[in-house]
């Protein structure tokens, strides 16, 4: 009998999740780099044969670059696991400017409902006759719905 993890991979080596196992590899390559560089990086993705890191900030480009010859050379000697049905013949990185989206909270999806505050207990003072009745009806609707 096959416990979880088995099975995980089993359907990972099958050809219609290739993506998966790219995705694997990926993380595994990125596992490498020091955590502040870690933090740097966006997103990653591998397209012909290169894998690219798209970063937030120039500064991790920039340490990133001072590293990618040995992080090659590296991979080149050394290929992970996970990596072994994955070509990457290239490692390049740039910064991306797009701004972060922030999440959505579920407050501001809501509709919010709260208690009214009014009585309907104000004088009206108004000359014209029209407006004078028309702000009696709204009085009359605050004080019949919402008297406490």
């Amino acid at each position: 009998m096959k416990n979880a993890s088995q099975i995980i991979n089993s359907i990972q080596s099958k050809p219609q999740f290739s993506k998966l196992s790219k995705y694997k590899c990926i993380h595994r390559i990125q596992s490498i780099f020091n955590p502040a560089l870690q933090r740097m990086i966006k997103f990653s993705y591998i397209k012909n044969d290169t894998l690219f890191f798209v970063l937030n900030h120039p500064a991790g480009k920039q340490e990133f670059d001072n590293n990618i010859q040995s992080i090659k050379s590296a991979l080149k000697f050394v290929n992970p696991d996970e990596c072994s049905d994955t070509v990457i013949n290239d490692i390049k990185a740039f910064v991306t400017h797009s701004p972060v989206k922030p999440p959505v909270e579920e407050t501001k999806k809501k509709e919010l409902l709260y208690k009214e505050r009014a009585s309907g207990d104000i004088a009206i003072n108004i000359k014209d006759e029209r407006l004078n009745s028309l702000a009696r009806s709204i009085q009359n609707i605050i004080k019949s719905k919402y008297q406490k």
